[in-house]
């Protein structure tokens, strides 16, 4: 329960719990006794944690909510504020608008009730939604492009062969071998593009089992002057998973950060539990969040909003394939990758339903 009083309504709890928008409920002391589940995850902490502490407690910047409270509590009308900036002190700042809602009984208000909604939310689910249908168009792009490639590169490569087999002279033969070795390497290249063919071996998946594989490989890779630090949530269930493609799809992106350090930096790796959030449009009742940040020089904007777009990439060296098949596999799980970056601090950001593996069961 994280409500300290009685409802009416006995599945009331679990209505608002089951709402995007963020409900506290204050008393006459400004004091919240009630937090639903979205609250929890804007304030980034639990009713147990919140429930019975006064605003000023929750917000650092409280004034204008006080100043609206107790304008509800002494007029008993609804007042709505927009735009409010709110700075909490574990979780980032917010602008969002409110409600407050007086609650009256026996003519005297005894409660009021704050909804607060994120100003950027339906931005974020538009953006997450314009990003899934990218992914999908441009997935089906590359592959009727690469099967459109690799047929005639199969008549090449078998052309080459042949002619090598009636060449006497060895001088000549260097050119059809090189031939067959262009013709390999983009095979190659179509193949990676293409992704895994196979359907995903699904079943239950430790994710911190699959980071610690991954900062290993990737630590084996740079040496000790990269830094891999953790910052894993123990309460974290299983997922739902196929742990080969989940381990490629991490490690492309850790693999990314650690060549934007060149070897030199530090590279975090910290889970997170989430309730009742969007990936796209879909709303989820449970996620997990795997954030993977490094403290390297940032990603320019432009190059930032089509990054997951294959061929893309900033490197001499670089195929732009990575992180093109890494949001590929992790969309075979119905999940997202986003990317916030400045400079100093680049985050990838995983978000996987976590609710498939209860259906599974």
């Amino acid at each position: 329960m994280t409500h300290t009083g009685e409802s009416c309504c006995p599945n009331a709890e679990r209505v608002l719990d089951n709402l995007s928008t963020t409900v506290l409920v204050f008393d006459a002391e400004f004091r919240l006794i009630f937090i639903n589940q979205a609250g929890e995850v804007m304030l980034a902490h639990s009713a147990r944690h919140t429930c019975g502490r006064l605003i000023h407690e929750l917000v650092v910047n409280a004034e204008t909510l006080v100043e609206h409270l107790a304008g509800a509590f002494t007029t008993q009308q609804v007042i709505s504020k927009r735009g409010c900036q709110l700075q909490l002190p574990d979780a980032p700042d917010l602008r969002v608008n409110c409600t407050f809602t007086p609650v009256v009984e026996g003519g005297e208000v005894t409660t009021v009730q704050v909804e607060l909604r994120q100003i950027d939310h339906q931005l974020r689910v538009e953006q997450e939604e314009l990003l899934i249908t990218q992914q999908e168009a441009t997935r089906a792009l590359v592959r009727g492009l690469a099967h459109e490639i690799k047929n005639p590169l199969g008549g090449l490569r078998g052309a080459a062969q042949l002619l090598e087999r009636e060449i006497t002279d060895d001088a000549l033969k260097e050119y059809t071998r090189i031939i067959i070795g262009e013709a390999d390497r983009l095979q190659g290249l179509m193949n990676r593009m293409l992704g895994p063919n196979n359907l995903p071996e699904m079943r239950a998946v430790n994710i911190h089992e699959v980071l610690e594989r991954v900062r290993e490989l990737v630590q084996a890779e740079a040496g000790d002057s990269l830094q891999i630090l953790q910052d894993y949530d123990p309460s974290l269930p299983s997922l739902y998973a196929d742990p080969d493609l989940l381990t490629q799809a991490i490690l492309n992106i850790v693999r990314n950060a650690s060549q934007a350090l060149a070897g030199r930096g530090e590279i975090l790796l910290r889970t997170r539990i989430r309730r009742n959030t969007n990936i796209g449009t879909r709303k989820h009742r449970l996620i997990a969040r795997i954030e993977i940040t490094d403290n390297g020089p940032g990603i320019e904007e432009g190059l930032r909003r089509k990054i997951f777009y294959p061929m893309v990439t900033n490197r001499s060296d670089g195929t732009g394939l990575g992180l093109s098949i890494a949001q590929a596999l992790v969309s075979r799980h119905h999940g997202l990758i986003e990317c916030a970056s400045q400079p100093g601090e680049t985050t990838f950001t995983i978000l996987l339903p976590l609710e498939e593996m209860n259906a599974a069961q």
